[in-house]
């Protein structure tokens, strides 16, 4: 039994360092141009090694998203645990999603999405995946919402339709820091983004004094 445990282990921190590794040569070369080559060379194992965990280089690839989204919001939870307020939970939320030094994955990373979101018309591997996804974001958006109505912090507007504008306003902002765009830097995004959600949602907030917003966490 100590023996198999042993090995599972050995496996599973295997193939967690393969998804590593695809994911920092998807930023690299993107999506399209990474091979099971590129993988097995950056683990120093075999391209059959890689294979016989995922399949399909397709499987390895979206695998990988999918290992990146659940590390962020196992961050993601952790962090809410120690936050008392829903205007506190939002606040950390949009955080992670514009400023760096919040975020737990590398800001590099976030050029998966523009990989993900261009694919998933063509690939319905990578469009399965940008489904659950959108769900997963929508759905942690709401949750706060609504908690912070039943508690009496946030107006009662239409959750649904918050939830809705406010992912798109993030995943249209995550473009422009994905493409470190100078005129939208990742402060100016997170700004904007939280002048948005307390207006809406009726809760105060006033942004930090500039050179003061690497990180920004709720009470």
């Amino acid at each position: 039994m100590k023996e198999q445990a042993g090995g599972s282990r050995v496996a599973g921190e295997r193939r967690e360092q393969m998804l590593r590794a695809a994911l920092d040569v998807i930023v690299e070369r993107g999506y399209a141009d990474t091979r099971i080559a590129d993988v097995a060379e950056r683990t120093g194992t075999s391209p059959a090694l890689v294979i016989y965990y995922f399949k399909t280089r397709d499987q390895l690839l979206t695998e990988a998203i999918r290992y990146s989204e659940d590390t962020w919001y196992a961050e993601y939870l952790r962090r809410l645990e120690k936050i008392p307020t829903a205007a506190g939970r939002l606040t950390e939320l949009i955080g992670m999603n514009c400023l760096p030094g919040t975020d737990p994955e590398p800001h590099s990373y976030w050029l998966l999405w523009l990989d993900l979101w261009a694919l998933s018309p063509r690939n319905p591997g990578v469009a399965a995946v940008r489904e659950k996804s959108d769900e997963r974001w929508r759905e942690a958006i709401r949750s706060i919402v609504l908690a912070g109505q039943e508690a009496g912090e946030f107006a009662p507007i239409d959750a649904d339709d918050f939830t809705i504008t406010l992912s798109a306003l993030l995943d249209g902002l995550a473009v422009q820091i994905a493409l470190d765009d100078p005129a939208v830097p990742p402060e100016r995004t997170y700004d904007l983004a939280m002048r948005f959600a307390a207006g809406q949602l009726g809760f105060e907030w006033e942004p930090a004094p500039a050179g003061r917003r690497t990180r920004k966490r709720g009470s």
